[in-house]
């Protein structure tokens, strides 16, 4: 029986399959000579902004030492800019992780209580949802009935209801406590913080003093008309 050649292609030991087709990764724009329309449109500031043929384009681009970029397939002629695309990608994907780190996600904190929390279990649980409200997450806070517990749901509101209380300056009431199932449960969701009025506008500066106006004289007479004389008898 003939064995089959080691040229060519086949398996390969360690090697797994020779000519097994890798699909390349497609780039996000074209470039350079990936770009096959007669004509682009240029814009930018390095350029003047106009119709060229994509050989100017490119020999434009070359004398530059930059890329020939693609940034708007969908228009007629395609809009290209001529950039360092290297340097493009690296600023975009920097900004993307800024943005990325600066988005917050908010989170849902759960707290468990009772129909019996005792105190010091409250005050434990109190802190530890504050400093939830405090990063920006949301709490759900509930009390879990089990078995006859049930009757107790009023308890287990009143409970909420002071919990929330507790947590005023922080956070505030989405909705009043509801039941769900074996479950009495509210959420509170961080307050937003404003800006007092006034804030970042410096003092106002005092008015100087008007001076005091002169009392009027007695009688109604203006100050400085002479009084008039009597009318002389005839």
């Amino acid at each position: 029986m003939a064995l089959p050649s080691k040229s060519g292609g086949g398996f390969r030991p360690g090697g797994g399959f020779r000519g097994r087709f890798i699909p390349r990764k497609e780039a996000e724009h074209r470039i350079n000579h990936h770009i096959r329309v007669p004509q682009v449109r240029l814009v930018g500031d390095n350029v003047t902004i106009g119709v060229y043929t994509t050989q100017e384009a490119l020999k434009m681009a070359q004398d530059q030492a930059l890329d020939l970029v693609e940034i708007s397939p969908q228009a007629d002629p395609p809009v290209c800019r001529i950039i360092d695309y290297n340097k493009f990608l690296y600023d975009k994907k920097k900004k993307e992780k800024e943005m990325k780190a600066k988005a917050k996600t908010t989170e849902m904190k759960e707290i468990r209580f009772t129909p019996n929390t005792d105190d010091h279990d409250f005050d434990f649980k109190s802190k530890h949802a504050e400093s939830f409200l405090k990063e920006g997450n949301k709490v759900k806070a509930y009390v879990q009935f089990k078995g006859r517990a049930i009757q107790f749901k009023d308890r287990g509101e009143l409970l909420l209801l002071k919990f929330a209380e507790r947590l005023a300056e922080v956070g505030q009431l989405e909705s009043m406590p509801k039941l769900e199932g074996k479950r009495m449960l509210a959420i509170i969701s961080p307050k937003t913080s404003k800006k007092p009025k006034g804030e970042g506008k410096g003092p106002k500066e005092p008015r100087e003093p008007r001076e005091p106006r002169p009392p009027k004289p007695e009688g109604g007479q203006a100050e400085g008309s002479q009084p008039e004389a009597p009318a002389e008898q005839q």
